[in-house]
């Protein structure tokens, strides 16, 4: 019998990140100063970021070193587990092959600590003790938690409302590694109290989150912010994923037609996809599917402009796919992928053609998901749903097609199954956004 489940050892494990930086055609544009509209240096985010973070963010190395004690970290889940779909396949009826790199066996079960351990390995390097964070399904907000347990420091996370309400064991996992969670608009934050003066029931947004976590930042001098997705250096730390999913599938003897990620900020698409991006633009015939929600299309029915990363406008102008800064997404259960904006990094790849972005329907993307763990075992994160249809959507396009599919599983739905619970119960409902309101939201972005 094959090997269905392609393991490396510890001493395999990647000891560089991959900065797809330098090999993006066309290059990236730079962050802009709000105030003046001209690039930004690492000047002014040093008030929330450590330079370390800023240096990696900004930096042209095509490798970066990851430091030992990171790497003693990771070892507690990496390398993780690059597992052949097999049962999966022939539910489908499908000749294609399919793998699937399982981010869910790490203490939080995402790929989010990949990235939290990072952050905050550097940020006690600079002197802090504390870390400001915004979380939306709470993967984010467990693994800063976690990350910040580990290294020895303190945590507060802002959850976006509607989450903090849906997702009461993800609260009950930070309460564990000691952080404190509030929900985000909230009363502990000038704006968060501004929002809810507005609108007292609103459901919140990763946008406004993020707002509150910068303003706590900047008001306490012990303390600096962390972002889940989005930024470069949060992207660079995930290519552990595709560096190590590429050494696997050579000890397989396979090499993927077709790489298949789930988009909301980028990071775990970016993960899994950039660290084969030098061999498409060596002339390797490789596709790579950006799959995002309807009810939050970035990169389908968003505009390519310069945008606040949050609501209240006080992070650097990034040129990204964006639905505008003030939008509110509506309450899907894959609040991973309730984001306003995309990377820069995965928007410059879909400006140049390189990433083909599609937006799916919640309801497909359960009855995937729920079609996934009758086969394979595992029930799915709902953000992992997303990857997941994507890949069906290819193994059938021609169920003769000899075609190979990698897609990444960026965590399980252990914490999620009151969303299953609701799908099964009829009161799971497919939403796309009007386009007048994304017009309207899109007519507020920044003058550039």
């Amino acid at each position: 019998m094959a090997e269905k489940k392609i393991y490396l050892p510890e001493a395999e494990m990647p000891r560089q990140w991959y900065n797809v930086l330098p090999d993006i055609p066309g290059g990236m544009p730079p962050p802009l100063d709000p105030e003046t509209k001209q690039p930004m240096g690492p000047e002014k985010l040093s008030a929330i970021f450590p330079m370390s973070l800023l240096e990696q963010e900004m930096s042209t190395a095509p490798w970066i070193d990851i430091p030992q004690e990171i790497l003693e970290v990771y070892a507690l889940w990496r390398p993780s587990p690059l597992i052949r779909a097999t049962a999966f396949e022939r539910a489908l009826g499908t000749k294609a092959k399919i793998y699937f790199k399982y981010e869910g066996v790490s203490p939080v079960g995402s790929h989010k600590p990949n990235t939290a351990v990072a952050q905050a390995y550097y940020n006690k390097q600079a002197g802090i003790t504390r870390i400001a964070t915004e979380t939306g399904a709470g993967q984010w907000g467990s693994a800063m938690a976690f990350a910040t347990q580990k290294l020895g420091m303190q945590c507060k996370v802002y959850m976006v409302r509607v989450s903090f309400d849906q997702k009461p064991y993800r609260k009950a996992m930070m309460h564990t590694y000691g952080a404190e969670i509030v929900a985000s608009p909230s009363q502990d934050t000038q704006y968060g109290r501004s929002v809810l003066a507005r609108d007292p029931h609103t459901t919140g947004s990763l946008g406004i989150a993020i707002s509150e976590a910068i303003e706590d930042a900047v008001t306490h001098d012990n303390t600096n912010y962390a972002l889940g997705s989005v930024l470069n250096h949060v992207l660079l730390h995930q290519t552990v994923v595709g560096l190590e999913a590429k050494k696997q599938l050579a000890l397989a003897g396979d090499y993927p037609d077709v790489i298949v990620g789930c988009c909301g900020g980028g990071s775990n698409f970016a993960g899994i996809a950039t660290p084969f991006l030098r061999d498409k633009l060596d002339g390797k015939k490789i596709r790579f599917l950006g799959v995002e929600p309807a009810s939050c299309p970035t990169l389908t029915k968003g505009k390519l402009a310069y945008d606040f990363g949050d609501t209240a406008g006080m992070t650097p102008l990034m040129a990204m796919h964006t639905l505008g800064h003030d939008y509110i997404p509506p309450g899907i259960h894959a609040g991973g992928l309730r984001y306003h904006g995309m990377a820069p990094i995965i928007s410059a790849l879909t400006r140049e053609k390189i990433i083909e972005p599609i937006a799916v329907h919640q309801l497909e993307c359960f009855q995937a998901g729920v079609l996934f763990a009758r086969s394979e075992g595992i029930i799915p994160a709902p953000e992992s749903t997303h990857a997941i249809l994507g890949a069906v959507m290819e193994a059938t396009r021609d169920k003769n097609a000899p075609v190979t599919i990698l897609f990444n599983l960026s965590g399980h739905g252990h914490l999620d199954l009151a969303s299953y619970e609701q799908y099964f119960a009829g009161e799971l409902q497919n939403y796309e956004y009007p386009a007048e309101a994304i017009a309207e939201s899109l007519s507020h972005l920044p003058k550039v």
